[in-house]
């Protein structure tokens, strides 16, 4: 489903965020001409610092595939001019360059908007465009998880930190720049008028935390990461089975659900017992309750604990770990799963899908990630840069 044929986007993106906010718009029909140095996006070689050289990353893949790739040395009159060029013709720009490089590029905001009343520009920060560390290094893990509360968030009193899932960050902040970005083409199809669409690490990780933040602001205080044995709710918790395996009672209407869990584990007396009969006294006891029903869920596998729980109306979720997911029934009818088809060198993958659907259809990359520069020679015709381009990188 190409949804945004006909948009040209430029990227001027390294590692993930901009990128994947561009990747975005390219599985949507997009055509992203990403401009690179002769050394390519620095996430293309990421699999070096472990030995593996220039192997084919699946995770670069995932935010750079449908794309085409020109290389233009900016720091050159030649390469400035042929950026001006793109972006003449362009709809959208698209950068995650820390500030003071696109001040040395001649890339600012103010500058290209001056030049391109019509152009969105998509931009992404570590911790926004003002303030003492407006030009800082963020990455995901320092601005989104760090500094916006949420990885303190998730760490139970007297823990360490917890690790972190790579780009996590990132996509969240990546999807969040296309919603800023399709909500000014929106604006622009009426006004014919360009926009500054900016976000960043640190406030997409504050916008995660919102509850927290928001008690904190309110209260004085806010919650803290509990262990599991100590959870609000036993009924909104986790629990093992018989091979260790987890899955996630949801019962948020602990009151609904309380007398089929006690169906479900083969306990309706548990129903009326005074230390468990409200949700007031579970909270009371419900440390005595997790211990209580961690003993009835490790007696069965996960597989008799679906067809028990679903047959007695309890909401739950198994906990898959990535292999689970890529085997989960659900995940494969919800399209969570898309091919890349072989382009170049490049065999066709299995990857991740973009989020969004369009009139119930998945969009469908058009083609692999590019080679560095793979697409030069195309662009330079048909935008008449004065770069030489290689045929081949």
């Amino acid at each position: 489903m190409s949804i945004l044929e006909g948009f040209t986007v430029v990227e001027l993106g390294v590692w993930i965020a901009g990128p994947a906010a561009a990747g975005v718009l390219a599985d949507w029909g997009a055509d992203v001409i990403k401009v690179e140095t002769a050394v390519g996006d620095p996430q293309r070689h990421v699999l070096r610092m472990v030995g593996l050289g220039d192997a084919r990353l699946p995770a670069f893949e995932v935010d750079n595939r449908g794309k085409r790739s020109v290389v233009l040395d900016l720091k050159s009159d030649e390469g400035r001019a042929d950026m001006m060029r793109l972006l003449a013709e362009a709809d959208v720009f698209v950068t995650n360059l820390r500030l003071k490089a696109l001040h040395d590029l001649g890339l600012l905001p103010d500058e290209l908007r001056s030049q391109f009343p019509s152009l969105v520009y998509g931009l992404v920060t570590g911790y926004g465009s003002v303030g003492p560390d407006a030009g800082q290094a963020g990455y995901d893990v320092g601005a989104f998880w760090a500094r916006s509360g949420a990885a303190a968030g998730m760490m139970p009193k007297g823990e360490s930190p917890p690790g972190l899932a790579p780009s996590f960050g990132d996509h969240v902040t990546g999807m969040t720049l296309v919603s800023g970005i399709c909500a000014a083409l929106a604006a622009r199809s009426k006004s014919g008028e360009g926009a500054l669409v900016e976000t960043s690490l640190l406030r997409s990780g504050m916008y995660c935390m919102a509850a927290d933040l928001s008690t904190q602001l309110l209260n004085g205080r806010s919650g803290r990461m509990l262990d599991r044995s100590e959870a609000p709710s036993a009924l909104m918790n986790s629990y093992a089975d018989s091979e260790g395996r987890y899955l996630w009672l949801l019962c948020l209407d602990s009151d609904r659900h309380w007398p089929d869990v006690c169906v479900a584990i083969d306990q309706p007396e548990l129903e009326h017992d005074e230390r468990y009969s409200t949700a007031v006294v579970r909270y009371k006891n419900r440390r005595e309750l997790i211990a209580h029903l961690d003993l009835a869920f490790a007696a069965r596998t996960r597989d008799d604990w679906a067809t028990r729980l679903n047959e007695n109306g309890v909401f739950w979720t198994p906990m898959n770990t990535a292999a689970d997911v890529l085997e989960d029934p659900q995940v494969q009818a919800a399209h969570g799963f898309v091919e890349i088809p072989a382009s170049g060198h490049l065999e066709s993958i299995t990857s991740v899908s973009s989020p969004v659907d369009f009139n119930g259809q998945r969009p469908l990359p058009r083609r692999a990630s590019p080679q560095i520069g793979e697409h030069g020679a195309e662009i330079a015709a048909a935008y008449q840069l004065e770069t030489r381009q290689s045929e081949s990188h």
